[in-house]
């Protein structure tokens, strides 16, 4: 099944070929002028626009120009009249896929249509690798080739444009914020605030201040009245991460802000509307948390409109040479000098696991470029995390002791603080200390 655009000034014309194509099994939108096809080709993705020619101000040849600039991927046919011929070719020269010349037969326009679709699908999974593809949306950060990848960021270019609500799952380190930061700069608000906030990182009663603010004397300390970040955010998107880490009596109070789009200040009765776009994101599995009571199930049902599940970078590993050139890239130019990495270090870092994903990657080349003295890492550069007996995983011991020191590391990474980690690995934290003191692991900097 296609999105497919119909533009024709002709009611009776736009309404069959709308229904021919129903029947064919496609999604079809109706343009009732060449105006109305250019915010339609705005407001979302279509995989192909059929436009009439002739249609007052705003002709196929607008709606052509217009599609090739804003929806490059998108395929054009364009529907001409007897004598009209040599607009059709012009619109060729300008980037249409096809023309089809009235009076046409419904097998002619599907022949054509089934050819274009099968460019368009093509083509796409081609340009969504190009450098100028990337500059477009905006997606320079987002570096893969797998079939994953790339479905990911088709998706996030039919999402973007929308105001739907958008949950992003996936374990720690897979670059769930990087992809709430791609589908907001994509979207009509990219011109307004990102507002992210790790729902782990600040205590229930002060994320309700920082959400919704508070009124003068709200609270101990609370001087004065105070904006929350709903309203600094207001026309913008609003990114919640780690959702799952909140309470229930606080998911409450969310879920009636999402829904009904205003929140009250800590300490007033009054309501404000707020504008926002909400974005959620998690490591966690929340149908088990709703089972387990954690979490509730009507925010989970308003939040799981769109869902992106983000994978390991274990089930991709044909990305990680790409991701390590990437880093090399980054790292190098930062610290001045030009690195390069040799086949046997690329080998031992395509035989890892990467309990820590994309994150743990960009760390170890962030330590090998630091560490590399000539300006090629070696093996011997992968320090500490990818130590040959990491990798190699040699005894059931070694296989043990690695997978525990790269889950802690990992948790201790992510949360910078050990009564968070031992709870995200279901330790106790007196547990998680003596695993860091055998296996040499510091604590993190807030804890000292």
């Amino acid at each position: 099944m296609a999105h497919i655009l119909i533009a024709d000034d002709q009611k009776n014309m736009r309404t069959t070929l709308a229904m021919m194509l129903r029947r064919a099994g496609h999604d079809v939108a109706e343009a009732k002028d060449g105006s109305d096809a250019c915010e339609a080709i705005d407001d979302e993705v279509y995989d192909l626009v059929i436009t009439d020619l002739r249609m007052g101000q705003v002709d196929g040849i607008d709606v052509l120009r217009h599609c090739r600039e804003n929806a490059p991927l998108t395929e054009v046919i364009v529907m001409t009249a007897y004598g009209t011929i040599e607009s059709a070719v012009e619109a060729m020269r300008l980037g249409a896929w096809d023309y089809v010349q009235k009076p046409f037969t419904e097998d002619e326009l599907l022949i054509k249509i089934d050819k274009a679709l099968e460019r368009r699908w093509l083509t796409g999974e081609v340009s969504l690798l190009t450098q100028e593809f990337k500059e477009r949306y905006r997606f320079e950060n987002i570096i893969g080739r797998s079939a994953s990848v790339r479905e990911v960021l088709t998706r996030i270019i039919k999402i973007a444009p929308t105001d739907t609500t958008v949950l992003i799952t996936g374990e720690s380190g897979t670059g769930k914020e990087l992809i709430a930061k791609a589908i907001h700069v994509n979207s009509k608000r990219t011109d307004r605030p990102f507002v992210p906030v790790n729902c782990a990182a600040i205590s229930e009663t002060l994320l309700e201040s920082e959400l919704f603010g508070h009124t003068r004397g709200a609270f101990t300390g609370a001087v004065s009245s105070r904006k929350g970040l709903f309203e600094e955010a207001e026309g913008g998107t609003f990114f919640f991460d780690e959702i799952a880490e909140t309470s229930p009596s606080f998911q409450a109070k969310l879920l009636r802000a999402i829904q009904e789009k205003e929140i009250r200040r800590v300490g007033d009765n009054k309501a404000v509307n707020v504008d926002i776009r909400c974005i959620a994101a998690t490591n966690q599995d929340l149908q088990q948390a709703i089972k387990d009571k954690r979490f509730r199930e009507d925010l989970y049902y308003r939040l799981n409109v769109a869902r992106f599940r983000l994978p390991p970078l274990r089930e991709r590993p044909e990305d990680i040479p790409l991701l390590v050139d990437h880093f090399i890239k980054k790292f190098a130019k930062r610290m001045g000098r030009a690195v390069k990495i040799s086949e046997e270090a690329l080998n031992r870092l395509m035989a890892y696991n990467y309990p820590g994903n994309v994150r743990e990657l960009e760390n170890f080349i962030e330590q090998a470029v630091a560490l590399t003295i000539d300006g090629e890492i070696r093996i011997v550069d992968l320090v500490p995390s990818a130590e040959p007996m990491a990798m190699e995983q040699r005894t059931l011991d070694d296989v043990v002791s690695a997978a525990e020191r790269q889950a802690i590391q990992a948790s201790l990474l992510q949360h910078e603080n050990t009564d968070r980690a031992a709870t995200h690995l279901g330790l106790s934290p007196t547990t998680l200390w003596r695993k860091m003191k055998k296996l040499g692991i510091e604590s993190p900097r807030r804890n000292r």
